[in-house]
C-alpha cells in the first residue's frame, strides 16, 4: 500500500467508512486497465464541508466532473464578473488527488445568463456580439485551467429530443448552424492538448443518435476533432435495453471517436414523464405515487438495481477499447439530483453508494464485471 493510499484508508476508517473484505477493491483499481471510473461532485464535497463523501471519492474514483460550478451562470454570471473560487477549489481537489479532471460545460441552452444573448438595451444581440462573448468566455475559462482540466464538455444537449434535429435554442437562433463548430474551435485554441467532447442524453434513441452522428460528421468535415461523445446514461431499471445502448456505442465508434458515459445513474422510482431523458425543464408537481420508497429500498428492487448495474458495466467492459470513462452523476444517493427531478423532495436510490456512504450490493456486481 502506497503512503497516499494508506492515508486515504486511514481517513475512511476514522470516518466510519470501512469496507468489508468483499468490497475493499476500489472501483478505480478494478477497472484501471479499462477506463476511468468517476463521479460528479457538488461544492459541498470540494469545499471540505462534506468530508465523508470526499474520502469516498478519494478511495473509489480517479476522475471527477463538476455538477454545476463550471456552467456559465455559475462561473461567469455578469459580463464583467467571473466567480472562479468554486472552480479553483474543484480543480485543486482533482490535482491533489491525481484525478483526470473534467470541465462541464462550455455551451448549453440551460444555465446560461440572459445577458449573453442580449444587447445593452435588452434586445436580441447580434451574431458578432454573441460570438465575441462566446470566444471571450471560453478563452478565459479554458485558458485558466489549461493543463489542469484534461477534457471539456464543449457542447451540451444541442440535439432535439424527438426528431434528432438541432435543438431550437438561442445559440442556433443567433449564431446559425455553425454554433457548435465555433465553440469547439475556441476551446481547441484555448487549450490545444485538452480532450473535447460532445455530451447529450437519450443517445440510445435512434433519431437522436443519428442527429449526433450528423453533427459530429459536420464538425469532422471542418477539420474539427471531437475526442469522444458523452452518453449521459440517465437510465431506468429496464429502459433503455442493453442492446439499444450498445448500438449507439458501436455507431459512434465508427465515426473514429471514443465514447464516455458521463452522467450515469439508475432511476428506480416511477417516472411521471413518458420519456426517458434528462431535460431539466420537464418537472412535475409533488405526488406521493411517484415517491414510493421513503423508508428504504425493498430488497426486490435492490436486486433489480444490482442486475442493472452489472449488465451495464459488463457492456462497458466489453467495449473498453472505445470507452475511456464512466462517470456517475453523484457519489451517494443523498446527493443525487434525482431526489429533486422531475419531482422535488423524492427519496431516490440511483447510485452505487447509499446514504450511509456504504457500497450497495451493486458494487460487488460491478466489480465482478471487471473480471
Amino acid at each position: 500500500m502506497t503512503p497516499q493510499k494508506g492515508f486515504v484508508y486511514l481517513a475512511l476508517a476514522s470516518l466510519g467508512l470501512g469496507f468489508g473484505p468483499k468490497a475493499d477493491v476500489p472501483l478505480k483499481e478494478a477497472f484501471k486497465k479499462d477506463f476511468y471510473v468517476g463521479a460528479a461532485l457538488n461544492y459541498r464535497v470540494i469545499s471540505g464541508r462534506d468530508a465523508k463523501t470526499a474520502a469516498l471519492v478519494q478511495q473509489q474514483f480517479n476522475t471527477i466532473s463538476p455538477e454545476n460550478l463550471l456552467k456559465w451562470e455559475a462561473v461567469h454570471p455578469q459580463p464583467d464578473q467571473y466567480n472562479f473560487k468554486p472552480a479553483d477549489d474543484y480543480v485543486a481537489f482533482g490535482q491533489e488527488n491525481k484525478m483526470f479532471t473534467i470541465g462541464h460545460t462550455l455551451m448549453w441552452h440551460q444555465q446560461t445568463p440572459k445577458w449573453v444573448f442580449e444587447d445593452g438595451a435588452g434586445k436580441p444581440a447580434t451574431r458578432e456580439m454573441v460570438l465575441k462573448r462566446l470566444e471571450e468566455h471560453i478563452n478565459t475559462v479554458v485558458g485558466r485551467y489549461k493543463g489542469k482540466i484534461a477534457g471539456w464538455d464543449v457542447v451540451n444537449e444541442a440535439i432535439d429530443d424527438q426528431q434528432g434535429d438541432l435543438r431550437k435554442t438561442k445559440w442556433l437562433e443567433i449564431l446559425g448552424e455553425d454554433f457548435a463548430a465555433k465553440a469547439f474551435e475556441y476551446a481547441h485554441k484555448a487549450d490545444p492538448k485538452a480532450e473535447l467532447y460532445y455530451n447529450d442524453y437519450s443517445l440510445y434513441r435512434p433519431e437522436k443518435r443519428e442527429g449526433v452522428i450528423k453533427l459530429v460528421k459536420s464538425l469532422q468535415a471542418k477539420g474539427i476533432k471531437v475526442t469522444a461523445i458523452g452518453m449521459q446514461g440517465h437510465y431506468g431499471l429496464t429502459k433503455p435495453t442493453i442492446e439499444q445502448v450498445e448500438a449507439s456505442i458501436v455507431a459512434f465508434s465508427k465515426l473514429g471517436v471514443h465514447v464516455n458515459f458521463t452522467e450515469l445513474d439508475i432511476d428506480v422510482l416511477p417516472n411521471p414523464s413518458r420519456r426517458q431523458g434528462a431535460d431539466i425543464a420537464e418537472t412535475f408537481a409533488v405526488d406521493a405515487k411517484y415517491n414510493v420508497y421513503t423508508t428504504g429500498l425493498p430488497d426486490s428492487v435492490q436486486q433489480k438495481l444490482t442486475k442493472r448495474y452489472a449488465d451495464l458495466f459488463a457492456l462497458f467492459h466489453k467495449h473498453r477499447d472505445v470507452i475511456d470513462r464512466i462517470t456517475l452523476w453523484g457519489v451517494t444517493d443523498a446527493d443525487s439530483w434525482l431526489n429533486d427531478w422531475p419531482i422535488r423532495g423524492r427519496t431516490s436510490y440511483p447510485l452505487l453508494f447509499d446514504r450511509n456512504y456504504q457500497p450497495k450490493p451493486a458494487v460487488q456486481a460491478v466489480l465482478r464485471a471487471a473480471k
